[in-house]
């Protein structure tokens, strides 16, 4: 089970997702860190557990009101050994291959920003790629070919569950079964309502990957030594 914390970044600082009401987006207070600036919120976080890899939502780039590459290369800096899995909205070609060519870490790529299937086709093989299948309540959000064509999906895959990240109400146990039905080959991590160390065995259990964690580290529900068990 590969746990992988969260950085939501709007406006060059960590916010507090809740529910996917974007707009509702706070900075983050939480114990780990004396501000919400993203190296010391990453740091925190490090020091809870010696990740590997982290996740991070570009909320500006995603709703097309600029960026946080600056926060990014700060991060990259600080962090060489880290590697960020980036949702940055891209939704073009031309776009994915210079973000990847700029070195930064994993493009994920988000089914909500995508107009079809053309960019997960083309990166199908490749292992920097991860594909993120979006949900709000029990809709897909993004074109149905790209939910449909399971055989074009890349190797790593996130099951976001926008409803219910930041909201504590356990994992969407019943949509990651789905999509393993749908690809049993691929690896599957879940993103959403994750609430401590018994969701993440109960994961486990049922043969998902990983999973996006935020809240449970930073409010102490999922400890360090949890995380080595698992």
């Amino acid at each position: 089970m590969e746990v992988i914390p969260v950085l939501d970044l709007k406006g060059g600082v960590v916010v507090h997702a809740r529910m996917g009401m974007r707009s509702e987006y706070r900075p983050i207070d939480t114990p780990l860190s004396t501000n919400s600036d993203p190296t010391d919120v990453a740091r925190g976080l490090l020091s809870i557990h010696p990740f590997t890899s982290f996740y991070i939502a570009d909320i500006d780039a995603i709703e097309r009101r600029g960026d946080n590459n600056a926060a990014l290369m700060k991060l990259k800096k600080a962090f060489p050994n880290l590697v960020f899995w980036v949702d940055n909205g891209v939704s073009d070609l031309g776009g994915a291959k210079r973000w990847l060519d700029a070195g930064l870490g994993c493009l994920v790529v988000g089914s909500e920003t995508q107009r079809n299937g053309e960019l997960i086709r083309h990166f199908q093989q490749d292992e920097r790629v991860v594909l993120s299948l979006d949900f709000r309540g029990d809709a897909f959000m993004g074109p149905a070919v790209l939910f449909d064509e399971a055989a074009a999906w890349p190797s790593h895959i996130i099951v976001m569950t926008l409803a219910r990240v930041g909201s504590a109400v356990g994992p969407d146990m019943a949509r990651l079964a789905v999509v393993k039905a749908k690809a049993p080959s691929k690896r599957v991590y879940a993103a959403g309502g994750v609430r401590g160390a018994d969701d993440l065995a109960a994961l486990a259990e049922a043969g998902v990957s990983g999973a996006l964690v935020a809240t449970c580290l930073h409010n102490g529900a999922l400890t360090g030594e949890q995380i080595a068990r698992l």
